[in-house]
C-alpha cells in the first residue's frame, strides 16, 4: 500500500470524521486525489463511508473484520503501557482482555519500542486490588466511543434501591476510582449532570443522535465523580477531628479517600468519611491512624466494632 494511503487510514482512524479539504491539506494533495485513495480503500476492503454537501465528509465505518491498526511509535508505548497496567492491578476488571490484547501488541512491537515499554513499566509499580466488579470490555469501549463522538447514549440503569429505570444521556467521559468504573453524563430528562456506576447499566447503546457538548460544572470528569461520591448518602459513615491543619492533612494523606476534609481551626481538621462498604470505611479510618496524629473518632456502631476487631487481632499478633 502507498505511503500516502498508510497516512490517510491513519487519519482516519484517529478521529470520527474530516471533510475532504482536511484530508487534502493534512497530505498535500488534491481533493481529487484523496477522492481515489479513498476508492483505493473502499477496494481493498475498508469501510470508508463519504456524504457530500458543505457539512459532507469521509469516515472509517464499521465493517465486519477489524481493519489494521496504525499506531505512532508514542501512541503504540502509550497503549501497550496502559495494558500492562490493567493486566497487573486488576483495577479495571478487564485483566484477561488486557493480558490477550498485550501479547498481539508485544509481537508486533519494533525492538526500539519494546525497550521504551520496559524502561516505563520496570519503574512503574502499581497499587494492586483485587475486588472490584468486572467489566465489559465491549462496554466500556460503547462507553468511550460515544463519549469522544457526543453521541446519545440509552441503558437501563440499577438504581441504589434495586429499581431499574430506562436513560437517555448526553456522556462526557469515564473515571475509575475506588475500583469502580463511572460515567459522568448530562441527563437531559433530569436536566442535569449525573454520575452512573458502569456495573450497573444494562445493554448501553448509542442512539445515533449527535448533541453539543454542556460545559462541566467541575474541572473535569474525575473531580466531578470526587465530588459527586463524597457528597452521596451512604450506609456507612465516619468523622475525623485530626490534630493538624488541613493543609498538613492533605499532604500526608496520599491514599483515595471517600470523603471531605475541612478545616477546625489552625491545628485541626475534621474528615467525613462515607460508604457503602463497612470494610472500605474502616480501612480508611486506619489508613489515617497510622499517620500517628492525635485524633477523635465519631463512627457508626458497625465500624466502631470493625476497628475493634482489627486492633484485638493485631494486639494477639
Amino acid at each position: 500500500m502507498p505511503e500516502r494511503m498508510l497516512r490517510l487510514l491513519s487519519l482516519l482512524q484517529g478521529r470520527r470524521e474530516w471533510s475532504g479539504t482536511e484530508l487534502a491539506e493534512r497530505l498535500g494533495v488534491t481533493g481529487r486525489t484523496i477522492r481515489r485513495d479513498v476508492e483505493r480503500l473502499r477496494a481493498l476492503g475498508y469501510p470508508v463511508d463519504g456524504t457530500t454537501g458543505t457539512a459532507g465528509g469521509y469516515r472509517l465505518a464499521s465493517g465486519r473484520d477489524l481493519p489494521p491498526l496504525l499506531l505512532d511509535d508514542d501512541e503504540a508505548v502509550a497503549v501497550a503501557v496502559g495494558l500492562l497496567s490493567a493486566a497487573g492491578t486488576s483495577l479495571t476488571g478487564i485483566e484477561e482482555s488486557s493480558v490477550r490484547a498485550l501479547a498481539k501488541l508485544q509481537q508486533v512491537l519494533p525492538t526500539r519500542l519494546r525497550s521504551q515499554v520496559a524502561a516505563v513499566t520496570d519503574t512503574v509499580m502499581p497499587i494492586v486490588h483485587r475486588d472490584g466488579p468486572q467489566i465489559d470490555p465491549t462496554m466500556l469501549a460503547v462507553l468511550a466511543a460515544s463519549s469522544r463522538d457526543k453521541e446519545v447514549l440509552a441503558f437501563e440503569y440499577e438504581n441504589r434501591d434495586g429499581t431499574t429505570t430506562s436513560r437517555r444521556v448526553e456522556p462526557h467521559g469515564l473515571v475509575t476510582i475506588h475500583r469502580r468504573w463511572y460515567l459522568v453524563a448530562y441527563d437531559p430528562a433530569r436536566t442535569g449532570w449525573r454520575t452512573f456506576r458502569v456495573d450497573r447499566m444494562v445493554d448501553p447503546r448509542p442512539t445515533r443522535h449527535r448533541f453539543a457538548p454542556r460545559e462541566l460544572p467541575a474541572a473535569d470528569a474525575a473531580a466531578y465523580v470526587a465530588s459527586t461520591i463524597a457528597q452521596a448518602p451512604y450506609r456507612y459513615t465516619a468523622t475525623l477531628l485530626v490534630r493538624c491543619s488541613a493543609q498538613d492533612f492533605a499532604r500526608r494523606m496520599t491514599a483515595p479517600m471517600t470523603g471531605t476534609t475541612e478545616a477546625a481551626g489552625e491545628d485541626a481538621c475534621r474528615v467525613h468519611l462515607r460508604a457503602d462498604s463497612l470494610d472500605l470505611v474502616a480501612q480508611q479510618v486506619a489508613a489515617i491512624a497510622a499517620l500517628g496524629l492525635d485524633l477523635t473518632l465519631d463512627a457508626h456502631e458497625e465500624v466502631r466494632a470493625r476497628l475493634r476487631a482489627v486492633g484485638r487481632r493485631l494486639a494477639v499478633s
